[in-house]
């Protein structure tokens, strides 16, 4: 009788949180789409912004193709709906937050809002050291090796996925200091065992880099050198938060 009883009362709370992931989830599409509805009229022009790093190398004379009929229309599109998802990112990691945080005790609060803060500036400054840095040294070497009888005419869809598969990995990989002092901070493992395993992590950036760029050894150098420096940065980050809780720890 106890048993049902429980089972009862747990019941409602369980589809309490269901509900909560729900509505959660909605308003984060939501958001998406309100932004996407306020930047669709301007597709084109964000498309040119985009392109404007290989529209820069294009020798004279030469412009972008498109081999698809709805390429002019859905390119664009498609542009405009992932940059209202990275738009969307900080309200996004919010609804995460408003989620887990009824959970979490007081100390664990104090640690994940800054760095979801710091989650949030790490993944925008790794598209704007794409766009800014990576792309025009990528293309520019790309554009200026061809034999002088080519005459190069990108696909605009064929860019778009380049230019999105780049975004994607540099705005990840910049949240590697912020995945070491989670690792550090949860016990998974420590500083010290990080840099003794500082030649396997060297190898790894490379494997990594390899899958996430195209396939050529200057976009995977780019991405894997940031990932070095990233990591080192982490390690630092993660060695002065341990020492700074360890006077905490001693007093309680």
């Amino acid at each position: 009788m106890t048993n049902k009883k429980d089972a009862s009362q747990s019941q409602p709370g369980f589809i309490g949180h269901l509900v909560e992931l729900r509505n959660r989830l909605v308003h984060a599409i939501l958001s998406i789409l309100v932004i996407f509805i306020g930047l669709v009229y301007f597709a084109n022009d964000i498309y040119s912004f985009v392109a404007e790093p290989l529209i820069s190398t294009l020798p004279q004379g030469t412009s972008m193709i498109a081999t698809d009929v709805t390429s002019p229309f859905f390119a664009p599109f498609k542009l405009t709906l992932f940059v209202s998802l990275f738009l969307a990112f900080p309200f996004i990691l919010h609804q995460i937050w408003g989620f887990i945080a009824p959970g979490l005790y007081k100390n664990e609060k104090r640690m994940l809002i800054p760095v979801l803060i710091s989650s949030i500036l790490l993944f925008y400054s790794g598209i704007a050291f794409c766009y800014f840095i990576v792309l025009p040294i990528i293309l520019g070497f790309f554009t200026g090796v061809g034999p002088d009888m080519m005459t190069l005419s990108p696909d605009i869809s064929s860019y778009l996925g380049f230019v999105l598969k780049l975004f994607f990995a540099f705005g990840i990989t910049f949240e590697i200091p912020v995945a070491i002092m989670l690792l550090c901070w949860s016990g998974a493992t420590d500083v010290q065992s990080l840099k003794e395993k500082r030649p396997y992590i060297v190898v790894g950036a490379f494997v990594v880099a390899m899958f996430l760029t195209p396939p050529d050894i200057l976009s995977q150098t780019l991405l894997a050198i940031p990932m070095l420096a990233l990591f080192e940065l982490g390690l630092i980050l993660a060695s002065f938060s341990s020492k700074k809780q360890e006077p905490t720890e001693q007093e309680n």
